[in-house]
């Protein structure tokens, strides 16, 4: 037989439903809680902070080097026991460069991984050891492939984006075989400009390979290639202000300096002059090499005893320094254009900004 159904007397209902209530509210705060711990976000893992390497320094000259290269910033080295690097460009995320005495193309990706893009890429099977007769200079073009500069075949051919080459400049203006292409940079006009000293050839200006009466910086605009400058012993590293008006071109030997052109809008340079000149004698390694101009028109240029930063006035606001033999060049970085990566020597650098780099025409 069931149980009779007991019903509560008002004054039992009065004296339980306090309790429901507690009961009930500590119900929801558990709830509440479990909710909170849920929804807890997942703890982001602390940012790796770069480390100085061993023997590396920022030397500041003057206050305005702060807001180029922000106080605490260092050189930090993420590859190293190459031959002699150079000609890095920033490409699909990683910065490629070349081991000019390796003859061979590499890359560094986001992840401090170094991978062999080219075997070879100087363009000869086998180079004589210590020869500059590796791969070179690089700039990304309009269609996004990768112009090269080959010292062993003398020559710039178009990497694809499959790692295939192709030709694409073997002579200069006369007809005559390049020397070996260095460096180039293309104008905000969409011009290529290249220098082309004679390191990759073993005898350099007496070899008896040599065909070009100059040492010289090339233009190169719609099918023509053109002589721009021709009084220069070495042309070396090249670059432009951003507004593609001044060009800059450094000169490695006798004299050591790197000079400054007016550009005017048909591509004709004038009003040559000094920008800075070193004094001698000639190092054996780290002479005026590669530079680069960034986005607020400072000039980053190798030389000796490291990469100055130069004002556009001229004046040397900050020099980076390394236990190398050589920073022989630098390119700008990362999605947003603050980060240098130095090539020297042995090593690669790398150097977070706080000015931008200037923004090439292409890129990829």
């Amino acid at each position: 037989m069931s149980k009779p159904i007991e019903f509560l007397s008002p004054s039992r209902s009065r004296a339980v439903k306090p309790f429901l209530l507690l009961a009930a509210a500590a119900i929801a705060l558990t709830a509440c809680s479990k909710a909170k711990e849920t929804r807890a976000p997942t703890p982001v893992a602390a940012a790796t902070v770069p480390v100085a390497a061993e023997g590396t320094s920022i030397v500041r000259l003057d206050p305005a080097l702060d807001a180029i290269i922000a106080p605490g910033a260092v050189l930090e080295k993420i590859g190293g026991d190459f031959g002699f690097t150079e000609g890095p460009v920033w490409y699909k995320g990683e910065i490629r460069f070349s081991d000019l005495t390796g003859n061979k193309l590499y890359a560094i990706g986001a992840d401090g991984q170094k991978r062999l893009v080219m075997d070879k890429s100087g363009g000869k099977d086998v180079i004589p050891e210590g020869s500059y007769q590796g791969s070179n200079g690089s700039a990304v073009d309009k269609d996004g492939t990768v112009l090269m500069t080959q010292h062993g075949v003398r020559r710039i051919v178009r990497v694809k984006e499959d790692g295939s080459i192709e030709p694409f400049l073997e002579r200069n203006g006369n007809g005559k075989r390049f020397n070996s292409p260095n460096d180039l940079i293309f104008r905000p006009d969409g011009s290529l400009w290249i220098t082309d000293p004679p390191y990759g050839l073993l005898k350099q200006d007496k070899d008896p390979d040599k065909e070009a009466a100059y040492n010289a910086v090339y233009r190169y605009q719609d099918g023509k290639i053109t002589a721009v400058i021709t009084d220069m012993p070495r042309p070396n590293g090249i670059d432009f202000s951003p507004d593609g008006k001044t060009l800059y071109v450094s000169n490695s030997e006798p004299e050591m300096f790197v000079n400054v052109y007016d550009v005017s809008s048909d591509g004709k340079v004038s009003k040559g002059r000094r920008f800075i000149t070193y004094p001698g004698p000639v190092p054996a390694a780290g002479v005026p090499d590669g530079l680069k101009v960034d986005s607020a028109g400072n000039v980053w240029a190798s030389g000796p005893g490291g990469i100055r930063i130069i004002s556009p006035e001229g004046k040397v606001l900050g020099q980076l320094k390394s236990p190398d033999p050589a920073q022989a060049n630098l390119a700008w970085g990362s999605p947003d254009l603050k980060t240098a990566y130095i090539m020297a020597a042995s090593s690669v650098y790398r150097l977070k900004l706080a000015t931008p780099g200037k923004t090439p025409l292409y890129s990829k």
